[in-house]
């Protein structure tokens, strides 16, 4: 497969199995996030090991999260950074089938991403089983932290723009299983928040607070 093909140079793309479309089209602007999210999660998985070793997890690593434990006492275990890194790349395959399938005018075609309410179900008890090993959320926190946990705030955020692009797409085509995407993408982003503040205890660093600004004067 030639690397560069020079089709694009007037500004256009062509969908799959479709038409060439401007790239600013919402399609292009929907896969096109999609796929700066996949890369942000590469990224993040790319550091995790200097974080949460692949045979360690984060309650074995920091007392903080035993804190946690009077939340459930029954929490499943927290998962080492082997099933973690795991779990992320099938994560990737997801939204590397939902671009293919944003990517996708002919409805003969549709398909690709084969969501479904169990793959939405599994996010959710990831969500449950990480955040039970956390320290209640009693205040907002600020982004941050350690790096692979900063990559991840980004990550949430990517997320939620994906999940507004595909419901403004939404509005102007027909997207094929539109509802089960708009739902995953929700899911990821809560997910990503939690695994986010997982990866912190595992670092050892403690979450910064948001606090209300207060005025100062200028120069002062």
């Amino acid at each position: 497969m030639k690397i560069y093909t020079k089709t694009g140079d007037c500004g256009t793309t062509g969908l799959f199995a479709g038409p060439r479309v401007d790239k600013d089209h919402p399609r292009i602007e929907a896969y096109g996030v999609v796929d700066e999210l996949c890369a942000v999660l590469g990224l993040a998985v790319a550091t995790l090991s200097e974080v949460i070793p692949p045979t360690a997890s984060a309650t074995s690593r920091s007392s903080a999260a035993c804190c946690a434990s009077s939340q459930a006492s029954d929490a499943p275990a927290a998962p080492d950074g082997h099933v973690l890194q795991e779990f992320f790349r099938s994560v990737q395959s997801d939204l590397f089938s939902i671009g293919a399938e944003l990517a996708t005018p002919d409805p003969v075609r549709h398909g690709m991403c084969l969501l479904t309410e169990q793959r939405i179900a599994e996010l959710e008890q990831w969500i449950d089983r990480l955040d039970a090993q956390l320290p209640a959320l009693e205040h907002f926190i600020l982004p941050g932290g350690s790096s692979t946990a900063a990559m991840l705030h980004l990550g949430r955020t990517v997320c939620r723009r994906a999940e507004r692009k595909v419901v403004g797409l939404s509005h102007a085509v027909d997207v094929h299983d539109c509802r089960l995407i708009v739902i995953y993408l929700n899911r990821l982003s809560d997910l990503l928040f939690v695994i986010a503040r997982y990866v912190n205890v595992a670092a050892g660093v403690a979450e910064t607070v948001w606090t209300r600004p207060t005025s100062v004067s200028a120069g002062k």
